[in-house]
């Protein structure tokens, strides 16, 4: 619930600030993004599993964002585009997450 909670607030903070972003640090947070859903997507899962744990998530949460960024970063020093590799094991994950909480509330619901 926290995490649901934080993404709410994460939002609505977004849309009510207009923060321009430079071109060149794009990739960067939209590799953080990605890697923060992540990990939100994994605390509702596991959540709904009943597995959650705080300091999981929120190790989770910061360390995948700080190693994405720093991917993005060294693939900005070898001229290579890596950050797209981050992308697509995130969104990969987050799809992953996504199927397993459907899967899960579909059950919940044809119990009661």
């Amino acid at each position: 619930m926290i995490a649901v909670f934080g993404l709410f607030i994460g939002i609505i903070i977004g849309v009510v600030w207009n923060v321009p972003i430079p071109d060149k640090f794009s990739p960067y947070l939209s590799v953080a993004i990605f890697a923060c859903l992540d990990s939100v997507f994994g605390a509702i899962r596991a959540g709904l599993e009943k597995q959650f744990k705080a300091d999981v998530f929120i190790s989770g949460f910061f360390g995948n964002a700080v190693l994405a960024v720093a991917l993005v970063y060294l693939g900005d020093k070898l001229s290579l585009p890596i950050y797209l590799a981050a992308v697509i094991v995130f969104g990969t994950r987050i799809f992953n997450n996504f199927a397993s909480i459907r899967r899960i509330l579909l059950e919940k619901a044809k119990i009661h």
